[in-house]
């Protein structure tokens, strides 16, 4: 398998890029993201890549960084989602914007990828959720009132921590489970880095 390859930017295209490496060039096709993180042609640049065989094809995958490149790796492995789809997905949505929409078992923006249906959706989250090794930011904390823990986690996100920041800052709390004003001081003091 091809890690990675380091070489000279011989062409960008919408959706791929060919690397001249001591004569020889590689097509890679890659997210909208990796691609516009590219220097320009002529310039020299290290990618990392995957390569994928189906049948009597192969493909070569680029990524600007190992977060995309596992990402698609753990993607491809779901059934219904193959490399177009997983690229289209992180074309998309950043890696961690993905991984916080699967944690928070959010199908309508993970269904929003073109090529992702509901029940594709909902099979990502089911089968990748565990292995993403995230928190489960769909369960409301110990000791805390479902309505409440959801309140605090969006005034959290709209303050613009992530929802995996926020969900952890709800942990730990001793106070009223229904209250809201406490719940929130008790995770703004956690995540100024207090008790």
């Amino acid at each position: 398998m091809i890690a990675f390859l380091t070489g000279r930017i011989a062409e960008k295209g919408l959706s791929y890029c060919i690397l001249d490496v001591h004569g020889v060039g590689y097509r890679m096709t890659m997210s909208t993201s990796s691609l516009s993180a590219l220097p320009a042609e002529g310039d020299g640049v290290t990618v990392l890549t995957c390569m994928h065989v189906r049948g009597d094809e192969v493909s070569l995958f680029g990524f600007e960084n190992a977060e995309e490149k596992a990402l698609f790796e753990q993607l491809i492995t779901v059934s219904g989602v193959g490399p177009k789809v997983a690229l289209a997905a992180l074309s998309s949505y950043a890696p961690a914007s993905l991984v916080e929409a699967i944690a928070r078992e959010d199908v309508a923006v993970v269904s929003s990828v073109s090529g992702i249906g509901k029940k594709t959706a909902q099979r990502i989250i089911l089968e990748l959720k565990d292995k993403l090794g995230v928190p489960d930011l769909a369960a409301t904390p110990a000791g805390v009132a479902a309505d409440s823990a959801v309140e605090v986690r969006d005034v959290l996100v709209a303050m613009g921590f992530s929802a995996v920041e926020a969900t952890t800052a709800l942990r730990s709390y001793d106070g009223a489970p229904d209250d809201t004003n406490g719940l929130l001081k008790h995770a703004l003091r956690r995540l100024g880095g207090g008790s």
